[in-house]
Protein backbone atom coordinates (compact mmCIF):
# COMPACT_ATOMS: atom_id res chain seq x y z
CA UNK A 1 0.00 0.00 0.00
CA UNK A 2 1.22 3.64 -0.96
CA UNK A 3 1.61 6.70 1.50
CA UNK A 4 -1.30 9.01 0.57
CA UNK A 5 0.37 12.35 0.82
CA UNK A 6 -2.67 14.41 1.14
CA UNK A 7 -4.36 12.11 4.19
CA UNK A 8 -0.74 12.10 5.55
CA UNK A 9 -1.01 16.15 5.58
CA UNK A 10 -4.23 16.34 7.07
CA UNK A 11 -3.25 13.59 9.73
CA UNK A 12 -0.49 15.65 10.81
CA UNK A 13 -2.18 19.32 10.49
CA UNK A 14 -4.69 17.49 12.89
CA UNK A 15 -2.64 16.42 15.30
CA UNK A 16 -1.02 19.62 15.75
CA UNK A 17 -3.86 20.95 16.04
CA UNK A 18 -5.56 18.63 18.68
CA UNK A 19 -2.15 18.83 20.50
CA UNK A 20 -2.39 22.40 20.92
CA UNK A 21 -6.01 21.75 22.88
CA UNK A 22 -3.76 20.87 25.74
CA UNK A 23 -2.00 24.45 26.53
CA UNK A 24 -5.64 25.81 25.52
CA UNK A 25 -7.01 23.77 28.11
CA UNK A 26 -4.30 24.25 30.73
CA UNK A 27 -5.29 28.21 29.70
CA UNK A 28 -8.83 27.34 30.02
CA UNK A 29 -8.82 26.13 33.42
CA UNK A 30 -6.11 28.16 34.53
CA UNK A 31 -7.96 31.51 34.19
CA UNK A 32 -10.55 30.39 36.03
CA UNK A 33 -9.07 29.09 39.17
CA UNK A 34 -7.91 31.78 42.02
CA UNK A 35 -4.13 33.35 41.52
CA UNK A 36 -2.63 30.66 43.40
CA UNK A 37 -3.68 28.01 42.10
CA UNK A 38 -2.98 28.59 38.35
CA UNK A 39 0.82 27.56 38.56
CA UNK A 40 -0.78 24.38 39.44
CA UNK A 41 -3.93 23.63 37.74
CA UNK A 42 -1.32 24.49 34.34
CA UNK A 43 1.43 21.90 35.10
CA UNK A 44 -1.53 19.26 36.30
CA UNK A 45 -2.20 19.96 32.32
CA UNK A 46 1.22 20.02 30.99
CA UNK A 47 2.56 17.04 32.94
CA UNK A 48 -0.12 14.77 30.88
CA UNK A 49 2.33 15.05 28.01
CA UNK A 50 5.28 13.58 29.47
CA UNK A 51 3.55 10.78 31.26
CA UNK A 52 0.62 9.89 29.06
CA UNK A 53 4.08 9.75 26.20
CA UNK A 54 6.05 7.82 28.21
CA UNK A 55 3.02 5.13 29.27
CA UNK A 56 2.04 5.37 25.44
CA UNK A 57 5.61 4.53 23.87
CA UNK A 58 6.05 1.35 26.21
CA UNK A 59 3.02 -0.32 26.02
CA UNK A 60 -0.10 1.87 26.30
CA UNK A 61 0.06 1.98 22.33
CA UNK A 62 -0.13 -1.78 21.78
CA UNK A 63 -2.18 -2.41 24.84
CA UNK A 64 -5.09 -0.51 22.88
CA UNK A 65 -4.35 -1.47 19.00
CA UNK A 66 -2.51 -4.40 19.63
CA UNK A 67 -3.83 -7.56 18.53
CA UNK A 68 -7.51 -8.55 20.42
CA UNK A 69 -6.69 -10.72 23.73
CA UNK A 70 -10.65 -11.93 24.10
CA UNK A 71 -12.39 -8.62 23.98
CA UNK A 72 -10.60 -6.97 26.52
CA UNK A 73 -7.29 -5.37 25.24
CA UNK A 74 -4.99 -5.72 23.02
CA UNK A 75 -0.90 -7.56 23.35
CA UNK A 76 1.49 -6.21 25.01
CA UNK A 77 4.22 -7.08 22.90
CA UNK A 78 3.16 -6.09 19.56
CA UNK A 79 4.42 -2.51 19.92
CA UNK A 80 5.87 -2.22 22.60
CA UNK A 81 8.97 0.28 22.56
CA UNK A 82 7.58 1.26 19.08
CA UNK A 83 8.55 -1.77 17.83
CA UNK A 84 7.51 -2.38 13.77
CA UNK A 85 6.20 1.67 13.97
CA UNK A 86 7.84 3.61 11.54
CA UNK A 87 7.14 5.53 8.48
CA UNK A 88 5.94 2.72 6.53
CA UNK A 89 1.69 2.35 6.31
CA UNK A 90 0.27 -0.32 8.55
CA UNK A 91 -2.50 -2.38 7.27
CA UNK A 92 -4.59 -2.72 9.60
CA UNK A 93 -4.62 0.90 11.19
CA UNK A 94 -2.76 3.42 8.67
CA UNK A 95 -3.36 2.00 5.20
CA UNK A 96 -2.36 5.13 3.79
CA UNK A 97 -0.33 7.50 6.18
CA UNK A 98 2.88 6.45 7.67
CA UNK A 99 2.04 4.12 11.08
CA UNK A 100 4.03 6.56 13.54
CA UNK A 101 1.60 9.31 12.46
CA UNK A 102 -0.78 6.96 13.44
CA UNK A 103 0.36 6.36 16.61
CA UNK A 104 1.21 10.20 17.13
CA UNK A 105 -2.21 11.45 16.97
CA UNK A 106 -3.95 8.67 19.01
CA UNK A 107 -1.61 9.56 21.65
CA UNK A 108 -3.04 13.37 21.18
CA UNK A 109 -6.17 11.70 22.50
CA UNK A 110 -4.34 10.03 25.46
CA UNK A 111 -2.91 13.15 26.87
CA UNK A 112 -5.57 15.48 27.09
CA UNK A 113 -8.12 12.60 28.02
CA UNK A 114 -6.40 12.77 32.04
CA UNK A 115 -5.84 16.57 31.41
CA UNK A 116 -9.60 17.28 31.50
CA UNK A 117 -10.17 15.47 34.79
CA UNK A 118 -7.69 17.91 36.90
CA UNK A 119 -10.85 20.48 36.60
CA UNK A 120 -12.77 19.06 39.06
CA UNK A 121 -10.40 18.61 41.71
CA UNK A 122 -8.31 22.16 41.37
CA UNK A 123 -6.81 23.06 45.11
CA UNK A 124 -7.26 19.80 46.54
CA UNK A 125 -4.77 17.31 45.52
CA UNK A 126 -1.19 17.40 46.04
CA UNK A 127 0.79 17.95 43.32
CA UNK A 128 2.64 14.26 43.12
CA UNK A 129 -0.65 12.34 44.03
CA UNK A 130 -2.28 13.85 40.70
CA UNK A 131 0.78 12.28 38.83
CA UNK A 132 0.38 9.37 40.31
CA UNK A 133 -3.08 9.56 39.84
CA UNK A 134 -2.69 10.27 36.01
CA UNK A 135 -0.30 7.08 35.63
CA UNK A 136 -2.76 4.57 37.12
CA UNK A 137 -5.97 6.12 35.64
CA UNK A 138 -4.26 6.08 32.25
CA UNK A 139 -3.46 2.34 32.59
CA UNK A 140 -6.27 1.25 34.15
CA UNK A 141 -9.50 3.19 32.74
CA UNK A 142 -8.18 4.85 29.15
CA UNK A 143 -6.94 2.42 27.75
CA UNK A 144 -9.11 -0.71 28.58
CA UNK A 145 -11.66 1.49 27.27
CA UNK A 146 -9.93 2.69 23.81
CA UNK A 147 -9.43 -0.56 23.27
CA UNK A 148 -12.78 -1.53 23.98
CA UNK A 149 -14.48 0.90 21.53
CA UNK A 150 -11.25 1.70 19.15
CA UNK A 151 -8.78 -1.09 19.08
CA UNK A 152 -10.98 -4.27 18.06
CA UNK A 153 -12.33 -4.57 21.28
CA UNK A 154 -15.97 -6.06 22.63
CA UNK A 155 -18.03 -2.90 22.04
CA UNK A 156 -16.54 -2.44 18.29
CA UNK A 157 -17.40 -6.06 17.90
CA UNK A 158 -20.69 -5.33 18.97
CA UNK A 159 -21.42 -2.76 16.75
CA UNK A 160 -20.76 1.04 18.86
CA UNK A 161 -18.92 3.59 17.04
CA UNK A 162 -17.07 6.51 18.82
CA UNK A 163 -15.83 8.66 15.55
CA UNK A 164 -14.62 11.58 18.36
CA UNK A 165 -14.13 10.69 21.56
CA UNK A 166 -17.83 10.54 22.98
CA UNK A 167 -17.04 7.85 25.35
CA UNK A 168 -12.94 7.18 25.18
CA UNK A 169 -12.50 10.45 25.98
CA UNK A 170 -15.32 12.72 27.36
CA UNK A 171 -17.31 9.34 29.01
CA UNK A 172 -14.78 8.26 30.69
CA UNK A 173 -13.16 11.60 31.81
CA UNK A 174 -16.26 12.87 33.00
CA UNK A 175 -17.47 10.34 35.07
CA UNK A 176 -13.73 9.80 36.76
CA UNK A 177 -13.84 13.73 37.54
CA UNK A 178 -17.24 13.57 38.72
CA UNK A 179 -15.70 10.41 40.91
CA UNK A 180 -12.73 12.37 42.21
CA UNK A 181 -14.79 15.41 43.36
CA UNK A 182 -16.92 13.10 45.47
CA UNK A 183 -14.37 11.21 46.88
CA UNK A 184 -12.11 14.54 47.59
CA UNK A 185 -15.22 16.64 48.95
CA UNK A 186 -16.25 19.77 48.48
CA UNK A 187 -14.34 23.45 49.77
CA UNK A 188 -14.76 24.95 52.71
CA UNK A 189 -17.35 27.85 51.75
CA UNK A 190 -14.96 30.48 53.14
CA UNK A 191 -12.48 29.75 50.33
CA UNK A 192 -14.93 29.43 47.63
CA UNK A 193 -16.10 32.92 48.68
CA UNK A 194 -13.01 34.69 48.72
CA UNK A 195 -11.32 32.86 45.58
CA UNK A 196 -11.85 35.27 42.44
CA UNK A 197 -10.63 33.51 38.62
CA UNK A 198 -7.59 35.35 38.21
CA UNK A 199 -7.82 36.27 34.29
CA UNK A 200 -11.12 36.09 32.23
CA UNK A 201 -9.19 36.62 28.96
CA UNK A 202 -6.89 33.79 29.50
CA UNK A 203 -9.82 31.77 29.73
CA UNK A 204 -11.27 33.02 26.82
CA UNK A 205 -7.75 32.29 24.59
CA UNK A 206 -7.98 29.02 25.75
CA UNK A 207 -11.93 28.20 25.07
CA UNK A 208 -10.36 29.89 21.31
CA UNK A 209 -7.41 26.99 21.15
CA UNK A 210 -9.89 24.22 22.54
CA UNK A 211 -12.35 25.26 19.78
CA UNK A 212 -9.75 25.43 17.22
CA UNK A 213 -8.23 22.17 18.13
CA UNK A 214 -12.17 20.78 17.87
CA UNK A 215 -11.75 20.93 14.08
CA UNK A 216 -8.83 18.36 14.25
CA UNK A 217 -9.99 16.00 17.36
CA UNK A 218 -13.15 15.41 15.07
CA UNK A 219 -12.04 15.80 11.20
CA UNK A 220 -9.20 13.74 11.40
CA UNK A 221 -10.59 10.81 13.93
CA UNK A 222 -13.25 10.36 11.49
CA UNK A 223 -10.97 10.02 8.72
CA UNK A 224 -8.61 7.60 10.55
CA UNK A 225 -11.46 5.36 11.25
CA UNK A 226 -12.70 5.54 8.10
CA UNK A 227 -9.30 3.77 6.20
CA UNK A 228 -9.07 1.68 8.73
CA UNK A 229 -9.19 -1.94 7.23
CA UNK A 230 -9.58 -4.33 10.31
Amino acid sequence: MLINSGDTAFIILCTAMVCLMTPGLALFYGGLVSERNIISVMLQNFICMGVVAVIWIFGGFSLVFGQDVGGVIGNFFDYFGMLHIGVSVNKAWAPNIPFILFFAYQMMFAIITPALISGAIVGRVKFSAYVKFVFLWVIFVYIPVAHWVWGGGFLEQIGVVDFAGGIVVHVTAGFSALAAALFIGKRVDSVIKSEKPVSLPIVACGAGLLWFGWFGFRAANKTVQQSASR
